[in-house]
């Protein structure tokens, strides 16, 4: 990845030059740098700038801009190429729209190249409602895929950055939402470093990340944007991360009105300042005059703050002229161009999940279907495709929309919204359930019914984003909401095929639909294009390729308490239970199989372990398959097998291609109890398929997954 290391002479100049220029600057001049909305120092030729913008999936709040699928979504995918190419689309529409406003003097929130994104918090419980933010609840799967979409927002120029990426919310951050402004989230030190800390490490130290966000809520007593332990000891000291801190918005308040940890807005600004955090978004930092007049930080501390956004500004090519700043030359006209329409639809195709197709239900065949019903309140919903934290399509292909563009007049469509997405009635007038005979007669007239249920970011989203019908924005349990089983029921009563298609951020309970439906697709939220993509995907233009980035559980009551945040139990590593829909499983149209693996060798050491496999199409259909390995510890008190690789491998009918995944010695390590990664010696089983190696994947797929034991005769202990 040395690649990726930008001109390190050229970064030096860029402090030297911060350097310089804040040291013209007064104390009160600095501190007003330091908040989000900074102002212009005329005088210095400085203009203002709000360090507030968001491109979580594309670039969100600020107008049109292409609407990528929701960050679960893209995950799903399980394609670091492709989050790649996404990342670098949504940094060329953030250039093309900041270039045109700064022509037009518009320096307003959301209207910079300082990209608060990704968030590579870890899922670990259903019930987050900002999990659809993340890359599910897998570590390594986050870091990888996290790591790219670092490299495409911020791109590879030597001298220059494209945009500055944000590694939020740093750390052991998932919820409950309603507390998180006083909550302290107690975890040990396996498990910090096992599992909330390996994305936040990978994207400071392979992808060189510019800025980090610090979470709301205290890990285990500090709040965490002011927390020594995360913000100097482990970020700067032990990762050597050299960009800027940013405070979750309104955060540092928080210090002293939620986590009592301080008397008041001077000493939670000093402790915040003191401990590395540079950027305050909110007011509260204009208290730092005051701290410096009162001893609690010094005005050194403040100028070194200074200095770090500074050097991002200048890295972002914000004090040099436009000739010299390659991007710089993108235009407006990339913005919703035909080639992001184009690149937004692959990618919706990409992220979809087929979890049942009974008897090869799917595709289904247009020329057989005189009439298909279209059922939920999900089916026409905008809100349904784009997740939060989104930006305004130019248009939007609903589930719909898409089914009607893409059968034209050859099938009669019939549509019923059903039910409210989570109230007892649609109109407020009428009875309970208004909707259900209108469901009864869609469902005699049609051939085929396409169920459209699930959430919206209403439902599940971040706490004070909007009123909703959950508290908080968490969901209270794993249940579709409103009348939506009940719908499902009477459909199934119907006696007609059925497909579900689910638009969610996060797994449900829907053992229901997994008994009785012919087939169930996950659509996540899946973007301005969502619904032309699932068309495409039902109809077989194309096969389904996602996997699940996150586990489906049959529901909560398997589940430790939201408020726990030890590992035991949760996720795919650590559950005992069997799973509905297990993380990493995912159906195609066609047959991928796998020949015999073979490792190398036979022995762990520092250079890690290549395997290689055979992948041929033995289906009727061109196909995407992700070949997954894994790696379990053989002694008892070890994680389940983890995934530790992935490759994504494209055949037509009849094609080979030979897979070479390597797992290098961090893949055979586990952290101890200190939080030292280490290798012991022994034996390690490395599986090898087109799933995770449980039995449930294995019923669900019907293949085998395959074992390649190996030994390590020495014991390795790795860097934090």
């Amino acid at each position: 990845m040395k690649e990726l290391i930008h001109n390190k002479e050229k970064l030096q100049e860029y402090r030297k030059r911060a350097e310089e220029l804040v040291g013209k600057m007064t104390l009160e001049e600095k501190v007003s740098q330091m908040l989000n909305w900074a102002p212009a120092i005329e005088r210095l030729g400085i203009p203002a700038y709000n360090w507030w913008s968001e491109a979580l999936h594309g670039v969100a709040r600020a107008g049109v801009a292409t609407v990528f699928p929701q960050a679960i979504g893209l995950a799903a995918t399980f394609d670091e190429d492709l989050m790649e190419r996404v990342a670098d689309a949504i940094a060329t529409e953030g250039r093309a729209k900041y270039n045109m406003q700064q022509e037009y003097g518009d320096r307003d929130i959301y209207k910079g190249l300082t990209f608060w994104s990704p968030n590579v918090n870890i899922f670990r419980d259903p019930r987050w409602g900002r999990g659809h933010e993340t890359y599910g609840e897998d570590p390594y799967l986050t870091s990888r895929m996290g790591v790219r979409f670092v490299n495409g927002l911020q791109g590879h120029d030597p001298d220059y950055l494209k945009t500055a990426a944000c590694a939020k919310h740093f750390a052991v951050h998932s919820g409950p939402e309603n507390d998180r402004h006083f909550f302290n989230a107690e975890v040990s030190q396996q498990d910090l470093w096992e599992t909330y800390l390996p994305a936040f490490r990978a994207l400071v130290k392979e992808a060189g990340v510019e800025a980090v966000m610090g979470a709301y809520n205290r890990t285990n007593g500090e709040p965490c944007c002011g927390s020594k332990t995360l913000l100097k000891d482990i970020l700067r000291e032990k990762w050597g991360f050299d960009g800027h801190v940013t405070s979750d918005c309104w955060a540092i308040k928080d210090f002293h009105e939620g986590h009592r940890v301080t008397a008041g807005p001077t000493e939670s600004v000093a402790l915040a300042v003191n401990n590395g955090c540079d950027v305050n978004c909110g007011n509260l930092f204009s208290y730092l005059t005051q701290a410096v007049a009162e001893g609690l930080v010094t005005e050194e501390a403040i100028t070194e703050a200074v200095v770090r956004l500074f050097s991002t500004r200048m890295r972002l090519g914000m004090f040099d002229p436009a000739e010299k700043v390659p991007f710089s030359k993108i235009g407006y006209s990339e913005v919703d161009s035909s080639e992001m329409k184009a690149l937004n639809l692959e990618v919706a195709e990409k992220c979809l999940v087929l979890l049942k197709n009974q008897d090869g239900f799917l595709p289904l065949d247009k020329n057989k279907i005189k009439t298909l019903g279209v059922i939920g309140p999900n089916a026409d919903s905008r809100r349904a495709l784009v997740g939060n934290y989104e930006g305004t399509a130019s248009r939007y292909e609903t589930v719909l929309m898409g089914l009607q563009d893409y059968l034209g007049d050859s099938v009669r469509i019939m549509a019923s919204e059903g039910c409210h997405l989570y109230k007892d009635r649609v109109e407020g007038l009428a009875v309970a359930n208004d909707r259900i005979s209108e469901v009864r007669g869609v469902c005699r007239e049609s051939d085929v019914i396409i169920a459209c249920m699930g959430l919206d970011a209403n439902l599940e989203g971040e706490e004070g984003d909007e009123g909703n019908a959950y508290s908080g924005g968490d969901k209270p349990d794993l249940r579709l909401p409103g009348n939506q089983e009940e719908v499902l029921r009477v459909i199934a009563e119907s006696g007609k095929p059925v497909i579900l298609v689910l638009l969610t951020g996060s797994a449900m309970a829907i053992d229901f639909a997994a008994e009785k439906f012919e087939a169930i697709l996950q659509g996540w939220y899946p973007g301005a294009q969502g619904g032309l993509a699932i068309a495409r995907v039902l109809f077989g233009e194309v096969s389904p390729q996602g996997k699940l980035p996150v586990t489906f559980y049959h529901g909560t009551e398997e589940l430790p308490a939201f408020t726990d945040y030890s590992m035991k139990g949760r996720t795919y590593r650590y559950m005992t239970n069997e799973a509905l829909y297990p993380f990493g499983y995912g159906l195609t149209y066609t047959d991928i199989r796998l020949g015999e693996a073979a490792a190398d060798t036979g022995k762990v050491t520092k250079d890690g372990i290549t395997v290689k496999v055979t992948a041929e199409n033995a289906g009727k259909m061109a196909g995407i398959e992700t070949i997954q390995a894994y790696v379990k510890a053989v002694r008892p008190g070890t994680p389940n097998a983890q995934l530790k690789g992935f490759r994504k491998v494209e055949l037509v009918p009849g094609e080979q291609k030979e897979v070479t995944l390597h797992l290098p010695l961090e893949a055979f390590a586990l952290y101890n109890e200190e939080g030292i990664p280490v290798v012991e010696p022994g034996e390690y089983d490395i599986f090898i398929g087109t799933s995770q190696p449980d039995h449930r994947s294995q019923e669900l797929t019907g293949k085998p997954v395959q074992k390649l034991t190996v030994r390590a005769d020495e014991r390795y202990e790795l860097e934090q």
